[in-house]
């Protein structure tokens, strides 16, 4: 239990702080193998041996599965190791990827990576010093280290800090969203309150002494019963009045109806089973209406079911104002898919009703209230000179605003917001037209795809130009060993054994070159305490081995000359 508890705790260590998925190891363990395989072609072509194939293979893994972990240690490490074993030498790619985009802070990143370029240098230095020429060797392992380790380490940088700006700024979008919702939600109910308390204060009273002096006007003596009879049906509609008032306010204040009391609440509901009493109130003050129904009674959402009442509310108050003593019908017509509230009046009997103050808005919020919930309003005249108001209403549907405005997807409230048109005639007013925050989101995610791109791109061109100058440097390099490591057969046979070391070594190439590197060991056995000077001859290496030219120095003098065949 002990040994499973510490196997787990080390490897959550090596997982780190971030989350490593299945697929995350996967991935790793992939990218480990295909460069394990490609390093082993390498250490192939550089002869190595299979403890050292092992010792490479071995590295790269253990590179790769700790550079989440260690992402400075693994820079440096691998660093220093790709210049002994060459098989693990690409893992310096991907550890300098991850440097990039795990170390925290740009002066631990510069510390890190210039640890590694100073491994590099150091490591090479001391593996090639026989070869002589440091200045060549430092500015060649300078570019490769910029080519394998930095412009990987700069690009994951850039790329990780640009993602991380780019969901910074769709967190703020979303804040902002939120924050403007807030603030609307605000200035609404401070409206709505505003509106609320003039509404009580002016209506309410005004209604408050209509009732009153209604109800004292009732009771006169003097007064006949008809006219009683009148009074009555006007002091019940202004205490109508004041309880409909009483639910505005409450609606404005709270955003729901207030409920009345049990002694208050009038029997008739604000709905299709109130539109009997108001026509029964018309009929008693005298107007002649008549109601009625055809077809199967249905249900009604609340929706639905209010704005029936306010059509056949809204259309008998215009016939008593514009058609005074005019006929009315009231027909309700339950429908297959909808019902059917139709009210038409007859031609005005009555005096002239051009004086009658009215404020244009009624049958426009007719229109509106149904359309909000599905359904529509007709408005017009009638033959015979009278005029006809119809509404057709589902049985039950979402509200159309829902769909008309949009969702919450988009940061817009289509209930909460006068039907999507304050904020637009607000900004309208300012000159400026509201932001599209949807929009926003969609071309930051489009311009991160197209900077993906755009950075892939920059990436893959500047690794080309430095490998062409890693290259370049290279071929240099080459050009540099071989005039250092050949000569030809007539200077080779031109100097004798027995002259002056001096004057051999002064009509020699140096021979500090990688091609001679091993050659004087590989041929005939060397004269005691000798030290030898192996070169390759011009034009005399064969497929497999290479033609060799040594010369051997004691005391001062050449001792030995030897041209013999070296495999390669």
């Amino acid at each position: 239990m002990d040994v499973t508890a510490r196997v787990r705790a080390g490897w959550d260590w090596v997982k780190g702080p971030e989350p490593w998925t299945r697929r995350m190891l996967a991935g790793d363990l992939a990218l480990a193998g295909v460069l394990v395989l490609v390093g082993l072609g390498v250490e192939e072509l550089d002869k190595g041996s299979g403890a050292r194939m092992l010792a490479s293979a071995v590295s790269v893994v253990v590179l790769i599965l700790l550079r989440r972990r260690l992402p400075v240690f693994t820079l440096v490490a691998g660093s220093a190791v790709g210049v002994y074993l060459p098989g693990a030498f690409l893992v310096a790619i991907p550890l300098g990827w991850s440097a990039g985009r795990r170390i925290v802070g740009v002066g631990r990143a510069l510390g890190a990576f210039t640890a590694g370029f100073v491994a590099v240098v150091v490591f090479s230095l001391v593996k090639e010093w026989s070869l002589g020429r440091p200045v060549l060797l430092i500015v060649f392992t300078t570019l490769m280290f910029l080519a394998t380790v930095v412009v990987p380490g700069l690009a994951s940088r850039y790329w990780s800090q640009r993602n991380t700006l780019l969901r910074a700024l769709q967190e703020r979008n979303g804040q902002l969203l939120r924050e403007r919702a807030m603030v609307a939600g605000q200035a609404r109910l401070r409206e709505r309150q505003r509106i609320a308390q003039d509404m009580h204060d002016s209506l309410g009273h005004q209604l408050a002494l209509i009732s009153v002096h209604t109800g004292a006007l009732e009771v006169d003596p003097v007064l006949t019963d008809r006219q009683r009879e009148a009074v009555g049906v006007l002091r019940q509609a202004s205490v109508a009045a004041m309880h409909e008032l009483r639910e505005v306010v409450g609606i404005l204040r709270d955003g729901v109806e207030a409920p009345l009391p049990v002694e208050e609440a009038q029997p008739a509901a604000r709905g299709v089973a109130g539109i009997a009493g108001i026509v029964e109130s018309a009929r008693s003050a005298g107007t002649d209406v008549r109601l009625t129904t055809t077809g199967q009674p249905r249900p009604l959402v609340a929706a639905c079911d209010h704005a029936a009442y306010r059509i056949a509310q809204e259309a008998l108050t215009n016939a008593y104002k514009h058609a005074p003593g005019a006929p009315i019908t009231v027909e309700l017509r339950y429908e297959d898919d909808s019902l059917v509230v139709e009210i038409a009046n007859g031609p005005a009997v009555g005096p002239d009703a051009g004086d009658v103050v009215s404020g244009g808005q009624g049958l426009t919020g007719l229109r509106e209230r149904a359309r909000l919930v599905g359904g529509m309003v007709y408005a017009g005249a009638a033959e015979g000179g009278g005029f006809r108001v119809a509404g057709v209403l589902p049985y039950g549907t979402e509200p159309a605003g829902a769909q008309e405005s949009g969702g919450p997807e988009n940061g817009v409230d289509p209930l909460a917001d006068d039907f999507g048109q304050q904020l637009r005639a607000r900004m309208l007013a300012e000159g400026s037209e509201p932001v599209d925050w949807a929009a926003v989101d969609r071309k930051l995610l489009r311009s991160g795809r197209v900077g993906g791109v755009s950075l892939g791109c920059g990436i893959a061109v500047a690794a080309v130009v430095v490998l062409l100058i890693v290259i370049g440097a290279a071929v240099a390099l080459l050009v540099g060993s071989v005039s250092d490591a050949t000569i030809s057969r007539d200077d080779y046979d031109g100097i004798q054994v027995g002259e002056p070391e001096s004057t051999v070594r002064s009509r020699l190439p140096s021979g500090d070159s990688i091609l001679t590197e091993g050659l004087d060991r590989k041929g005939p056995l060397r004269p005691q305490g000798a030290t030898c000077l192996a070169l390759l001859a011009e034009d005399g290496s064969d497929v497999g081995s290479d033609s060799v030219f040594r010369f051997c120095f004691k005391d001062g003098k050449l001792v030995e000359k030897q041209a013999y065949q070296a495999k390669q």
